[in-house]
C-alpha cells in the first residue's frame, strides 16, 4: 500500500477556497507526491470501474515515460471550426494562472496536465460514429499517476469554488485513499472474441483512389490521403486494459495511447511523432512511405532498401520533409534535419524516416507547433488546404480523432503529441479500425487498398483479429 501524507493538500486546498472567494473565480489546487513502484498502466487499470469513461493512458516509444489519468478535476473543449487550437491554449493559460502547484520535482509531466486532443478536420460533416468527442477535448484528470526515470509520481488536482468548505478536501482525500488501498495488479482479463470484421465500403473506396487519381492528374493537387474503416463485432463488451497491455507487448516503438470519453475509447499504437517540447528543445518526426516488414532477416532488409530507393515512397516522404521544415522555422529559432531518411521497422511494417530537432522561439508555444504541423502531408496531403477540402469532398469517412494531433502539455508547457495513426475507436461490444495511405498520380487503388490492409495489422492483432 502506497502511503501519502495529507497535510500540505489540505492547506492548497484551503488556500485555493480564500482565493475563490477572494477573486470571485475557481482556483485549480495540484500536488505531486513520489510514490515510489505504481505502474501507470495498472493505476488505469485500477479506475476502470469508478472511473470508466474518464481515464486517459500514454506510455512513449522507449517505455520510459507513461501517465494515466483518473476522473476529470476540469474538462477544455471546443467546437470551433476556425480557432480551436488558440481557445484551448488560451483556457489552459486562465486555469492554471495563479493555481496552486504544491510540486518539488523537476520532471515534465507532473502537477496540471491536459491530456487530449482534436479531431482532423472541424469542417468535416460530422455523423454518430464520433458523437462522444467535440473538435478539441482535453481532460485534466482528478488523479494522475507519472512514471519517469524509474520513478512513480501521483499528482492530485481540485478546482476550489468560493461555495466549497473542508469538506472537499475530506471528499478528496477519502477518494484517493479508496483508490490507493484497492490499488492491485490487473486481473488477467481476455479480449473478448472477435465474431466478425466488418469492411466498410471497401468497393467505393477503391473507386474514390481512382478518381482521387485522375483528378491529381489534371490539377493542382500533388498527393491527398484517403483512409477507410473496419467495423469488428465482439461476443462482449471490450476492455481497453487488455488492448493497451498487448500494445504494448508487440509495437514496443510506437506511442501507446487510450483516451476515453462518455463510454468511448479512442485507443492506438502510433508509430509517428508530431511534435515533443521540453524547455525550448523541440523534435518532430517526418514518417511516409511503407512497405512490409520481411519473413526473415534478409528479406527484411531486402525490402527495406527497396522502400529506401523507390520513387514514389521517397517523393511522398520529402513532401513531408518539406512541409515539417517550413512549419517549424516558424516557431524555432533553428531547425536540423538530415539529408536522407532512414528505416524506422515496427512490428509489422517498415517506413521511411526523418528526425527534426529544433529550438523554439520564446513565444512559441506546443500548440502553435501543433496547429502549424497539422495535418502533415503523410496524413493530409499536398498543398495542406487544398488536400483537405478534397478529403473532405471525397472521402466518406467521419475520422474524428484518427490521424489527428494526440497528446499532452503540461503547467509549464512541456509536453509531446503524436499522430494518432494505427488506431481504433472502441464502442461496447464494437470497434472501428482506421488506415489510410498516400494517392499520387501513379497511384494503383488495388495497392493501395493492400497498403491500407497492412496498416490495420496492428490494431486487429491487439484485438484477436490477427493469429500468428
Amino acid at each position: 500500500m502506497v502511503t501519502i501524507h495529507e497535510t500540505e493538500l489540505k492547506e492548497a486546498i484551503l488556500l485555493g477556497i480564500e482565493k475563490a472567494r477572494e477573486q470571485g473565480r475557481p482556483f485549480l489546487v495540484s500536488e505531486v507526491q513520489k510514490v515510489g513502484t505504481l505502474e501507470a498502466l495498472s493505476f488505469f487499470d485500477s479506475g476502470r470501474t469508478d472511473f470508466f469513461g474518464e481515464r486517459f493512458y500514454w506510455r512513449d516509444p522507449d517505455g520510459g515515460f507513461s501517465i494515466a489519468g483518473l476522473g476529470i478535476a476540469a474538462q477544455l473543449s471546443s467546437d470551433l471550426g476556425n480557432g480551436r487550437f488558440s481557445y484551448i491554449g488560451r483556457s489552459w493559460n486562465e486555469l492554471i494562472q495563479g493555481g496552486i502547484v504544491v510540486n518539488p520535482f523537476k520532471q515534465a509531466g507532473l502537477g496540471p496536465v491536459m491530456f487530449g486532443g482534436f479531431s482532423f478536420d472541424p469542417l468535416k460533416q460530422k455523423t454518430t460514429l464520433w458523437s462522444k468527442y467535440p473538435d478539441a477535448l482535453f481532460h485534466i484528470p482528478r488523479f494522475m499517476v507519472t512514471v519517469a526515470g524509474g520513478a512513480a509520481f501521483l499528482t492530485t488536482n481540485v478546482v476550489c469554488t468560493k461555495h466549497d468548505g473542508v469538506s472537499l478536501f475530506n471528499k478528496v482525500a477519502r477518494e484517493r485513499e479508496s483508490l490507493l488501498r484497492n490499488f492491485a495488479a490487473p486481473t488477467n482479463v481476455e479480449v473478448p472474441h472477435l465474431d466478425e470484421i466488418e469492411e466498410i465500403g471497401a468497393g467505393e473506396w477503391k473507386e474514390t483512389v481512382t478518381e482521387a487519381v485522375k483528378q491529381l492528374q489534371e490539377g493542382p493537387l500533388k498527393k491527398v490521403v484517403l483512409a477507410r474503416e473496419l467495423r469488428l463485432h465482439f461476443n462482449k463488451e471490450v476492455e481497453s486494459g487488455p488492448i493497451l497491455r498487448k500494445l504494448e507487448q508487440e509495437q514496443k516503438t510506437s506511442f501507446i495511447f487510450s483516451f476515453e470519453s462518455g463510454g468511448d475509447s479512442f485507443i492506438g499504437a502510433s508509430p509517428e511523432r508530431l511534435i515533443k517540447k521540453r524547455g525550448h528543445t523541440v523534435r518532430s518526426a517526418c514518417l511516409a512511405g511503407s512497405i512490409p516488414r520481411g519473413k526473415n532477416a534478409e528479406e527484411d532488409t531486402l525490402l527495406g532498401n527497396l522502400l529506401l530507393s523507390d520513387e514514389k515512397n521517397l517523393e511522398e516522404h520529402q513532401y513531408v520533409v518539406d512541409m515539417i521544415r517550413d512549419a517549424m522555422e516558424e516557431t524555432c529559432e533553428r531547425v536540423d534535419i538530415p539529408d536522407r531518411p532512414q528505416l524506422m521497422k515496427v512490428r509489422d511494417i517498415q517506413h521511411l524516416f526523418t528526425p527534426v530537432e529544433g529550438i523554439a522561439k520564446d513565444s512559441a508555444s506546443l500548440l502553435d507547433m501543433v496547429e502549424k504541423l497539422h495535418p502533415t502531408p503523410a496524413l493530409g496531403g499536398l498543398p495542406k488546404e487544398a488536400a483537405v477540402e478534397k478529403i473532405r469532398e471525397l472521402e466518406t469517412l467521419d475520422r474524428g480523432f484518427y490521424a489527428a494531433p494526440i497528446g499532452w502539455m503540461d503547467y509549464a508547457g512541456n509536453g509531446e503529441f503524436a499522430v494518432a495513426i494505427r488506431s481504433g475507436l472502441i464502442q461496447g461490444k464494437e470497434a472501428s479500425l482506421f488506415a489510410g495511405c498516400g494517392v499520387v498520380v501513379n497511384s494503383d487503388a488495388e495497392s493501395e487498398y493492400l497498403e491500407t490492409r497492412l496498416k490495420f495489422r496492428p490494431m486487429l492483432s491487439a484485438l484477436g483479429g490477427i493469429k500468428e
